[in-house]
């Protein structure tokens, strides 16, 4: 029985001094999967820093961001971006005021753009390329009423290999080429039940697994020519935007199908599952997207008023025995549906601004 009891007593410690060693590890792992490979795997990327003003319980894991980049990295400095902006000034004889992101299948947003000046993504030095189906890759200047603007044919998703530095680019040279405001266009899937295909959702907030997780587009040292290393999001979709979308979309007599809510940034590229669109609904998401929030987090840091709006391109699946699977064919003829719509809303927007 002694032995018993003191056996007992050893298992109960080893349970706990491991215990305690274990569960940390699965939390981070459950945070964001990268920690795997800098726990369990020979990763060159990842070091661990011990400094030695931090005792034990502070280390802090430096987790270098991998990238399935078809080329090598390109920082997002101010060097880096500057350069691009002289290769664009370079090409054009406007300094645009508004920025326009087109999502997939809404590049015809561009065709409202008088005597256009079309720059390829492809000629611009260290800018990313696109490589999904429905953006064009063509960065689009010109004027719309009185306004000098930049519309972006496609945009970059971290699902393609692209780091926060590569997405941080386009939104960056915005900034450093005049842009004051900016307007995104993206194709979610609709999680409200109340929401139909084709609905033109205003997102008023939004929530970021990706950011939540480590993977947010301002993680990494601060570039404090763009801006501050604390921004707030409270008002990161400005009031004032929404009320005259609202408003312009009334006097089009298309208020019918248009709604506010709650956009909810996933990684993709798959599409959620039933049970995840449960989840995700349950947590106040009204569409789901795998875009437009990481540009808005920079346009914020870089100090732009921002107005996004989600075109319902697909009904999200929440029951688990549906035969329906969503398919990015949808979302494009979906896209092709809405884009005059969209592309009217945004015309008288923009010549409503000061």
């Amino acid at each position: 029985m002694f032995i018993q009891g003191n056996l007992s007593g050893v298992r109960n410690h080893l349970f706990y001094r491991c215990g305690r060693f274990i569960f940390p590890i699965i939390i981070l792992v459950s945070l964001n999967p990268r920690y795997f490979d800098l726990l369990f795997t020979r990763n060159s990327a990842a070091v661990i820093d011990f400094s030695p003003q931090r005792s034990p319980q502070h280390v802090r894991f430096n987790v270098a961001q991998p990238t399935l980049s078809r080329t090598p990295v390109v920082e997002a400095n101010y060097e880096t971006v500057s350069a691009i902006a002289d290769y664009v000034r370079a090409h054009i004889s406007i300094a645009p005021e508004v920025g326009i992101i087109c999502g997939s299948g809404l590049g015809k947003l561009a065709d409202s753009v008088n005597n256009p000046v079309i720059i390829k993504y492809s000629d611009i030095p260290n800018f990313p390329q696109v490589t999904v189906d429905g953006h064009q890759g063509n960065l689009v200047f010109g004027k719309v009423g009185t306004k000098s603007v930049m519309v972006m044919q496609g945009r970059f998703h971290m699902y393609e290999g692209y780091n926060r530095h590569e997405i941080a680019i386009p939104i960056r040279l915005m900034k450093l080429l005049g842009v004051k405001t900016l307007l995104v266009s993206n194709a979610a899937g609709g999680l409200n039940a109340k929401y139909k295909l084709g609905d033109l959702v205003i997102i008023k907030d939004h929530i970021s697994f990706p950011g939540l997780s480590l993977n947010n587009v301002l993680v990494g040292p601060n570039d404090a020519d763009f801006g501050v290393r604390f921004i707030a999001t409270s008002d990161a979709y400005c009031t004032d935007l929404r009320k005259m979308a609202m408003a312009v979309a009334k006097e089009l007599e298309v208020a019918d199908i248009i709604r506010q809510g709650v956009y909810v940034h996933v990684g993709g590229p798959n599409y959620e599952s039933p049970a995840e669109c449960k989840m995700l609904r349950m947590l106040g998401a009204d569409v789901v997207g795998m875009s437009t929030v990481p540009e808005v987090l920079i346009a914020r840091h870089c100090g732009l008023k921002v107005f996004a709006v989600s075109l319902v391109t697909n009904i999200s699946i929440l029951d688990e025995e549906s035969t329906e699977k969503a398919n990015h064919e949808e979302v494009l003829c979906t896209a092709s549906m809405r884009t005059v719509t969209l592309q009217n809303i945004f015309v008288e927007m923009i010549k409503r601004m000061e």
